[in-house]
């Protein structure tokens, strides 16, 4: 009997992190926004409450990049990663066992903490390990599990809908799928044995810190990427079908965002090589407010769709192209600066699923939150061509970018 093609080591690492983020971003996360109608449709759950759960969701991935920005030994980031796995397949499947607001409350702040553990803690170890390894440092692929972790929650949704389970049912169908995402997830990810002296091999350089002003712009770029990014992960779905129009189209629509942001990480990763990340960055962040504005400027079903593939291939890319420098900003520590950006990421999307929930309520449409999240976006792109003209750090990056393709 033919054996089965073995995994090289590097794509095993790598794809422990897309299943730890299909089950933490994905399950733990995303299921969320596709569920969210159908829990306003069959519980007392109003626009206001979806928003408050959402927002408590993001104050949990901010306790989480807390964590991870001040955690320095290795062996504890792996310890805190595995106890994350954990708490998005329990915190998944509480959702099932109650209807208080309290509780899910409780539980969608911890499934954003155990989103961190995916996001922050396995980029860190995943970029260790290739480092170490002499590979070279993308989390491309790994990001790439973001996306479908998207597209698994919409079409399960969707399965579960068609299948007349109701939405108790259906968070125990996320758990169940929760616990065989685990066991990849844990697997697949080597534990570091111990941090050794000079591991970064071709790689590794000293830590060279970016300069005040380049902090100060990029968290302010970053947290305007955040607010924009969010108001559409969270609120898709129920935007698509309050429309008469696109009523039954909202879990498509999802669905179409998680499948063009899975190959679109890579994508910018090589655009990134042409005109460096900030660039990269900027592009990214341009087409993103076209992709947000869309909805609010037509109910026409193929811009619908449109605004769809320009967020979902837009999103996820400006999360990887900045933890990636992150990475090479501190190469022997990327969780160090990955924390630091993850907050400012994190607290736009505290704030604006609760702003956009209440505007929601009170005008009976999401017209204004999409028109703020694009302006805030546009605004984050302007900071950024400030940034690569003014500051040294930025001009350097974009040259390390534009180099690594003849490495």
């Amino acid at each position: 009997m033919a054996r089965p093609f073995p995994l090289s080591p590097r794509f095993r690492v790598l794809l422990a992190g897309v299943f730890s983020q299909i089950l933490c971003i994905g399950v733990a996360r995303f299921a969320y926004t596709p569920l969210l109608p159908v829990m306003q449709q069959q519980t007392w759950m109003s626009e206001a409450d979806g928003g408050w759960l959402a927002a408590l969701n993001y104050a949990g991935y901010m306790l989480g990049a807390l964590m991870a920005a001040s955690i320095h030994r290795i062996r504890l980031k792996d310890t805190l990663y595995r106890l994350g796995l954990v708490l998005a397949v329990l915190s998944t499947a509480g959702m099932a066992l109650t209807d208080s607001f309290w509780a899910w409350a409780a539980l969608r702040f911890v499934a954003g903490l155990s989103s961190s553990a995916s996001m922050l803690l396995a980029s860190g170890l995943i970029l260790h390990w290739l480092i170490a390894h002499r590979q070279r440092g993308e989390l491309g692929i790994h990001f790439a599990g973001v996306g479908l972790g998207m597209l698994v929650a919409a079409l399960a949704v969707e399965l579960m809908l068609q299948l007349s389970f109701d939405w108790r049912a259906q968070w125990w169908g996320f758990g169940a799928l929760a616990l065989a995402l685990l066991v990849p997830a844990w697997r697949w990810l080597p534990r570091p044995a111990r941090p050794l002296p000079g591991a970064g091999g071709g790689h590794a350089h000293a830590a060279s810190p970016p300069t005040r002003t380049f902090m100060r712009l990029m968290l302010a770029a970053y947290f305007c990427a955040g607010y924009g990014y969010v108001i559409s992960a969270t609120f898709i779905v129920a935007i698509v079908e309050r429309e008469p129009l696109l009523a039954g189209a909202g879990n498509w629509t999802f669905a179409l965002v998680g499948l063009a942001a899975a190959p679109a990480v890579m994508l910018w990763d090589l655009v990134a090589r042409r005109i460096g990340y900030l660039g990269a960055l900027v592009a990214a962040m341009v087409l993103q407010v076209v992709g947000i504005v869309l909805p609010a400027l037509t109910t026409h079903l193929g811009m619908v769709l449109l605004s769809a593939v320009l967020y979902g291939g837009t999103f996820l890319g400006c999360v990887s192209l900045v933890l990636t420098m992150a990475g090479r900003l501190y190469p022997q520590s990327p969780a160090r600066l990955m924390g630091r950006m993850t907050l400012a990421y994190g607290a736009a999307q505290i704030i604006a699923p609760a702003l956009t929930g209440m505007l929601a309520e009170a005008t009976g449409h999401y017209g204004i939150g999409l028109w703020l999240a694009g302006g805030f976006v546009a605004l984050g792109a302007l900071l950024l061509v400030w940034l690569r003209r003014v500051d040294q750090t930025a001009q350097r990056l974009d040259a390390e970018g534009k180099v690594t393709a003849a490495e």
